[in-house]
């Protein structure tokens, strides 16, 4: 399977990604290996503005016409944004999954979490293992 990457961003090992603003904050997503894996995405369950996600932990769930997925979260925080409109169109997803940012997180402890996520050429070598 062939996908993109996004040579801005940082990876986590369960498909997410995140780039740091210029403003501090963090947007947050889903990686496009994982949409391409899961096909038609036609519902995202987020959490709401001012909930806390913890580095690793779930935090909602992509659905597609092929299965349910848990989203993991690749930095602890407090959301400071909601992408309503991914909410109302799901399939944003799988039309530009680095366009199409899931949380903004206003990050609590990054600089320590950003060092155990992996550059895009990591992310690279564990889709090409998973492919």
């Amino acid at each position: 399977m062939s996908y993109e990457l996004d040579s801005n961003a940082k990876y986590f090992k369960e498909h997410d990604w995140i780039r740091v603003e210029e403003d501090g904050t963090c947007l947050i997503g889903i990686t496009d290996y994982a949409q391409k894996a899961l096909k038609d995405i036609v519902f995202v369950e987020l959490p709401e503005v001012g909930d806390t996600v913890t580095f690793g932990e779930v935090y909602g769930s992509v659905e597609s016409v092929k299965a349910v997925s848990d989203i993991y979260s690749p930095i602890s925080g407090e959301i400071v944004e909601v992408n309503e409109d991914v909410e109302d169109s799901p399939e944003m997803l799988n039309e530009d999954p680095y366009g199409t940012w899931l949380l903004r997180i206003k990050p609590s402890s990054l600089d320590e979490e950003l060092a155990k996520l992996m550059t895009p050429e990591e992310y690279e070598d564990l889709c090409a293992q998973e492919g």
